[in-house]
């Protein structure tokens, strides 16, 4: 069924209630308290991320002295914080800036439809009606590899659904990189012999006990190395599966100086001094990478082996095969990991999985890992702006075909900007510049009567080289889907720089006006 909201415009749209979208409407209140807008959040609750990840353990792998916002101080005692307390703070935010009220829950964005004649998005919105939560992601060894993948989210509706309509002058893109109603889970052979249960971490079911289980945890990456301490706890043993290392490092999940500088500053002081500390230790770390990859090796291999003793094979099973933040590093705090491992309790074996059997997987040097359960944790699958259809005067807009304008917007599309965080560094950086920044843009097109907003490129820019949308980053869930995203260049502002100190003089200090955005429409 297609209705309409009553023929409703609302000045700025936001799509995403998750820690980016709760954010960009934060500052949308604070810095542009006139503008009407809204927030369509797919499922029935807020916080994204840190509401749907229910898996044992989660918690940040950024402090959050910087992956907390800007504007409101990080109050909890452990900056490397679990899933709950990351949640409660958005759910905070939302209540302080009085968002509850703007969030329409239950509505997904499906396509968003550009008229230059209106100088109007019109937006194509499921609506579901509220029904119980999901809480379905665990399948018996009968289980295929889409039933191991996807689920509905948890929180969305199960419900029925319509379809709506929506106007609005001006869209913000707030929903994340990776798609919430599956992930990826390669197909392994015989997958459907195994007689206990595959679970993906995307999709952890409530009534799973594994207390005295054998567990098999299948990957390598940040959510296997924060499974594996977390299920050892109870679980009879976990084996930590991986078909090659990923650079891992330690650091205390509680940030003395923070603590310290808390009891003598300040609130709001002592928070942005611990931000500053902390984003310099990130970009001195990542900068150290990139030019003495070497020496960054040796460092962590050294600390590898500091925390494990001499009993562990570190050369095998911790020492990559690529050079540190060529794909993302994995933090553990406090050396859970390897104080599982230390104890017994845990297990890590580097080998490639041949196929499954009845009582758990045969690898392909002959062993045999027996489990009850094994948790597919094999990484997210990605997509472009939500997987929302776009299309501008009746075209379909292929954003593979278009260049990003300052990581946030694209060449000759209209009245729009997507937040997407560093993939070095705390993503809410970047969402906090990106919201500022487009309230300063909407503060421009105001001054000058302007109804839309274009980057275009220039005839010199016209024939630059083109780059990937992230340059110099090897994960395969990037690489899979590379390609859809859009192009950068190889000059500003045609660039996506994952540099939070060149952004901040690019995005958070520099004017609004140059010679790429063309404004438009004028009353």
């Amino acid at each position: 069924m297609m209705g309409d909201s009553n023929g409703e415009i609302l000045e700025v749209v936001i799509v995403g209630g998750g820690l980016s979208g709760i954010g960009a409407a934060c500052h949308l209140r604070t810095h542009c308290p006139g503008k009407s807008f809204a927030i369509l959040e797919a499922r029935e609750r807020i916080g994204g991320t840190w509401d749907l990840f229910r898996y044992p353990g989660v918690r940040s792998d950024s402090d959050m002295h910087t992956l907390g916002y800007a504007f409101k101080p990080w109050r909890g005692r452990a900056a490397i914080a679990e899933g709950e307390s990351i949640l409660d703070y958005v759910r905070e935010t939302a209540r302080e800036h009085d968002l509850e009220k703007q969030i329409r829950f239950g509505h997904r964005l499906r396509r968003a439809a550009w008229s230059s004649a209106e100088n109007l998005w019109t937006l194509e919105i499921e609506r579901s009606e509220p029904a119980q939560a999901a809480e379905t992601g665990a399948s018996t060894g009968a289980a295929t590899r889409a039933a191991a993948a996807t689920a509905p989210a948890r929180g969305t509706t199960a419900g029925s659904a319509s379809t709506t309509t929506l106007r609005c002058r001006f869209l913000s893109m707030c929903s994340g990189y990776y798609r919430y109603d599956r992930g990826h889970a390669p197909y392994f052979e015989d997958m459907e012999r195994f007689r206990g249960r595959i679970v993906h971490p995307q999709f952890w079911p409530a009534d799973l006990d594994y207390a005295g289980q054998r567990v098999a945890v299948i990957g390598s990456g940040a959510t296997a190395i924060t499974l594996v301490p977390a299920m050892a706890k109870t679980a009879a043993h976990v084996t930590m599966i991986q078909r090659s290392p990923s650079w891992i490092f330690s650091m205390p999940a509680i940030d003395g100086i923070a603590l310290f500088l808390r009891r003598i500053l300040p609130e709001r002081l002592a928070y942005r001094l611990t931000r500053a500390k902390n984003v310099a230790i990130q970009r001195f770390l990542y900068r150290q990478t990139r030019t003495r990859p070497a020496a960054v090796r040796k460092k962590l291999l050294a600390e590898v082996r500091r925390h494990l003793g001499p009993d562990f094979d570190v050369e095998r099973d911790f020492t990559p095969r690529y050079d540190p933040w060529d794909q993302r590093l994995c933090l553990v705090p406090d050396a859970d990991l390897f104080r599982a491992l230390r104890t017994g309790r845990a297990s890590v074996v580097t080998d490639r999985i041949a196929r499954f059997v009845e009582t758990g997987i045969e690898l392909e040097s002959g062993r045999k890992i027996d489990a009850d359960v094994i948790v597919s944790a094999t990484g997210l699958e990605l997509e472009v702006l939500g997987g929302v259809e776009f299309s501008a005067d009746g075209r379909r807009i292929d954003f593979a075909e278009t260049w990003t304008y300052k990581g946030m917007m694209y060449s000759d599309v209209p009245n729009l900007v997507q937040t997407f965080g560093y993939i070095n560094a705390s993503w809410t950086l970047r969402a906090d510049l990106t919201a500022e920044w487009t309230c300063r843009l909407l503060a421009a097109m105001d001054r000058r009567g302007a109804r839309r907003v274009t980057p275009r490129l220039r005839e010199a820019d016209r024939s630059m080289a083109a780059r990937p949308w992230i340059d110099d980053f090897t994960p395969s869930y990037i690489q899979r889907v590379i390609h859809l995203f859009p192009k950068q260049g190889d000059r500003a502002p045609w660039l996506n720089t994952q540099d939070y100190a060149r952004d901040r003089a690019a995005i958070g200090r520099a004017g609004i006006e140059d010679d790429v955005l063309a404004f438009e429409g004028g009353r």
